[in-house]
């Protein structure tokens, strides 16, 4: 029998959908001395080790300066479900590998931190014991990532319809943090979260 500690012990997810608040909420969490594993900036890095895979998958088109540009894949992904399928098949797997790596080393420190994974619900494919959800209405993270992202309505909505819908995810958190008030709100909401999970892991 493998004596080998199980993945993500110490993990707890962080997710949420399309600008509700997740990176804020992170740089509390940070504040407060949680380590943080950032699945996104893994992604960029791992979308830039994989660009000769990504232009022969989406055409040279997607490429700008030798590299990937992720506005041109992005407007291509999120309106067919096949070819974000095909980006999926080709970038999880090798995102999943450096966080399971990253995670390795925390999990031997014994206390909890953060993963912090936008898609963690859509992937299915890390079994932390424990998710934050952050929580926003449509209309906020509609409002939020047209002024944050400078896309149009329509495209911000698409990518929003690609995702779980929020109140869904809402239902599966082990913890919750509502971000459809102001920043003294949030940052309540987050201490009170913090406190729970110092609890939790005494």
């Amino acid at each position: 029998m493998s004596t080998e500690q199980q993945p993500f012990k110490y993990a707890i997810a962080l997710t949420g959908g399309i600008a509700t608040g997740k990176s804020s909420v992170s740089k509390i969490f940070e504040k407060e001395g949680f380590t943080i594993i950032d699945a996104d900036s893994i992604a960029h890095q791992v979308l830039n080790e994989a660009t000769r895979d990504v232009a022969e998958l989406f055409g040279e088109e997607v490429l700008y300066e030798s590299a990937v540009n992720r506005k041109a894949l992005g407007a291509i992904v999120f309106q067919d479900v096949q070819k974000r399928k095909a980006l999926e098949a080709l970038l999880h797997p090798l995102i999943y590998k450096k966080i399971l790596q990253l995670s390795q080393k925390e999990d031997k420190k014994k206390k909890p931190y953060l993963i912090d994974i936008p898609l963690f619900f859509e992937t299915g494919r890390y079994n932390t014991c424990r998710v934050i959800v952050v929580y926003a209405t449509q209309s906020q993270q509609i409002e939020r990532g047209m002024q944050r992202d400078q896309l149009p309505y329509k495209e911000i909505l698409r990518r929003i319809s690609a995702q779980i819908d929020i109140e869904e995810k809402c239902s599966k958190a082990t913890y919750l943090i509502d971000n459809s008030g102001d920043e003294t709100q949030l940052y309540q909401e987050s201490m009170h979260i913090i406190n729970e999970i110092k609890k939790d892991y005494s």
